[in-house]
């Protein structure tokens, strides 16, 4: 399996204060151990990389990503997540177009979203997206 780990998982991963206690953050963890493969996207990096508040835990940040698996989307990714955005808006449900981003390119590669977002929770209803689920295995 591969996990695309979202902003809201990585930023409690890296507190100042020490990772938070839950399950998504354990679950990265033990992906980042070598449990399943791990990957990002730009967006999601740039949304982490803008909420640091040190450039020590920027350093830290950008090494551990540098290992990772990493999706760059397409013009075709964008085209589509505007689609999907849509589709999902005309169901009642609002995502901002970097989670509908996401969301396209979790479906389109294949891959497991691990977050603690609830929009995407939302967006799962409506689409084929695939979220890791407490208690899931890889």
């Amino acid at each position: 399996m591969t996990v695309l780990v979202d902003t809201s998982v990585w930023s409690l991963l890296f507190r100042k204060n020490g990772p938070a206690q839950l399950p998504e953050v354990e679950a990265l963890i033990r992906f980042l151990g070598g449990e399943a493969q791990v990957a990002i996207t730009g967006i999601i990096a740039q949304e982490l990389f803008y909420g640091l508040a040190s450039s020590k835990a920027s350093d830290t940040i950008a090494q551990t990503f540098g290992s990772l698996l990493y999706f760059s989307p397409t013009l075709d990714d964008h085209i589509a997540a505007a689609k999907l955005q849509r589709k999902l808006r005309n169901a009642g449900v609002l995502v901002s177009s970097e989670d509908a981003l996401i969301t396209q390119l979790a479906i389109a590669y294949d891959l497991t979203l691990l977050t603690t977002d609830r929009d995407f929770v939302h967006a799962a209803q409506h689409t084929p997206l695939r979220l890791w689920i407490a208690g899931s295995t890889p």
